[in-house]
């Protein structure tokens, strides 16, 4: 590990100034100091973020406003989650092991970097890490690599359960900075890799997540989290689905599906909601909308078994949470 200076902040405004500084900000630290240990991190000044008051979990008129400093466990436990929005509850308890999440934090599960192992290896090339390096993964062992949203210089996955939940059920990451305060959809959070796969949020420079809104709507209150992976626990996902439906009267009238574990962002599928909305549900719907959830995949050599576990694992999730008829 390289040398760094450690500081604590008190304040929201002491944190900010320490970021426009360009520290780096340490909340749970899962992620982070491992990473730093790896030297694939190098923050020459860290600053703790954990005394400032962006913990609580509240209601908002439309929604539910979890602070960027609420662990995921809590989160998880939380009883108007676990109510409203169980496709959240399910994605954190699918998450990591029962003592990360005590220590993770929300705004730090966005913020994570990927599980590549190309990434974590200093010796290996990586757009990501060391941007114009080239992309081990292009020509190496690929299998848990990404078939959606992939690109010549990167097709590494997004590691977060939880910010797959969040994109099929429209969060909504507030920021702020020194001098404004802004909010982004989650789908405008994440950013591709494109040309320039070291660019992995919208954030600018010494910015801080403050809170994710989540609406209360009907189809999230009827949703849910399915995570495949190659074994049961600590573990991450090779495929994963969020689905949240709204069926009254025996037609389905709205659907949210995101899928992890396959693409370079959490990836929203409205090509699938498109073809539940105004249908009536059943094994045989679940299964047809499920075949467009593959639309647009890029297999590489060794993941090309991966579109058809997506479409199996969005198939199965929409029966899971929408009834198999």
């Amino acid at each position: 590990m390289h040398p760094f200076t450690f500081t604590r902040a008190r304040t929201v405004d002491e944190a900010l100034a320490a970021g426009a500084r360009g520290s780096r900000y340490l909340a749970g630290g899962t992620t982070m100091v491992d990473l730093m240990r790896q030297t694939v991190e190098r923050p020459g000044s860290v600053v703790d973020i954990n005394r400032l008051p962006l913990r609580g979990i509240t209601r908002t008129p439309a929604g539910l406003r979890i602070g960027a400093l609420a662990r995921m466990s809590e989160t998880a436990a939380n009883p108007v989650v676990r109510r409203h929005l169980p496709a959240i509850t399910q994605a954190l308890e699918l998450s990591a092991s029962a003592q990360l999440r005590n220590s993770a934090s929300i705004g730090g599960n966005l913020m994570q970097r990927t599980r590549c192992p190309y990434f974590r290896d200093v010796t290996t090339a990586c757009n990501k890490r060391e941007p114009g390096s080239g992309c081990a993964a292009l020509e190496g062992y690929n299998r848990t690599h990404a078939i959606l949203g992939v690109s010549s210089h990167c097709v590494a996955t997004h590691p977060s359960d939880l910010a797959v939940a969040l994109t099929a059920l429209d969060a909504v990451v507030h920021l702020r900075g020194r001098d404004s305060e802004r909010s982004l959809g989650i789908g405008e959070f994440f950013l591709r890799p494109g040309t320039s796969p070291h660019r992995e949020h919208a954030l600018r420079p010494g910015e801080l997540i403050t809170a994710v809104d989540v609406p209360l709507a009907p189809h999230s209150a009827t949703s849910g989290y399915l995570k495949v992976r190659d074994r049961e626990s600590y573990e991450f996902a090779i495929a994963s689905a969020a689905v949240g439906l709204h069926i009254d009267g025996g037609v389905i009238l709205s659907a949210r599906v995101a899928v992890g574990g396959v693409a370079t962002v959490p990836w929203r599928l409205p090509a699938v909601e498109r073809r539940l909305v105004g249908a009536r549900p059943s094994q045989r719907l679940w299964e047809e909308a499920a075949a467009a959830a593959s639309e647009g995949a890029a297999p590489l050599r060794d993941n090309g078994f991966k579109t058809e576990l997506l479409e199996r694992t969005v198939a199965r999730q929409l029966a899971t949470v929408g009834g198999a008829k």
